[in-house]
């Protein structure tokens, strides 16, 4: 088995990735790896809005720093634990951008559902599509469930 010094760690600043971010961290920590985290500002939506409109330009802007807010998070995270963290912000489709970067990481970790779990019964389509095509190993970890569900 290869050994992990690089880890991506893929978020999407919801509930459901931060115990995955969790795991993350505290698997660079015992290892002494390094981490990226990375939020992918998903262009799909926002191809519905009319290319000329304001409203495309302000979105985008909200859902970047949403993203800028979630990786500092984890550099924050990681800060406290003592894991070194390169936060990053990239757009793209995030399935495709996260297997793309993970040619450059030894481990991929991220949660199995985000924002758009809709599914207690199924992995998300991100994660699965990561899983199935990233060249290095996915850490897939499931959210906490709340009482009742």
């Amino acid at each position: 088995m290869e050994e992990i010094k690089r880890i991506l760690i893929a978020t999407d600043g919801s509930e459901p990735t931060k115990l995955a971010v969790e795991q993350g961290l505290h698997l660079a920590k015992l290892l002494g790896a390094k981490v990226t985290a990375v939020f992918v500002v998903d262009q799909i939506p926002l191809q519905s809005i009319p290319a000329d409109s304001a409203v495309i330009f302000s979105v985008h802007a909200l859902i970047e720093s949403e993203g800028k807010d979630a990786v500092n998070a984890v550099k924050a995270a990681g800060d406290r634990i003592g894991v070194e963290v390169i936060p990053i912000v990239v757009e793209g489709s995030p399935a495709k951008k996260i297997v793309e970067m993970s040619a450059d990481f030894d481990l991929v970790v991220m949660g199995t559902l985000g924002r758009s779990g809709l599914s207690k019964l199924f992995i998300g389509s991100v994660a699965e599509r990561v899983v199935r095509y990233a060249p290095c190993p996915v850490l897939t970890v499931r959210a906490r469930r709340r009482p009742g569900q």
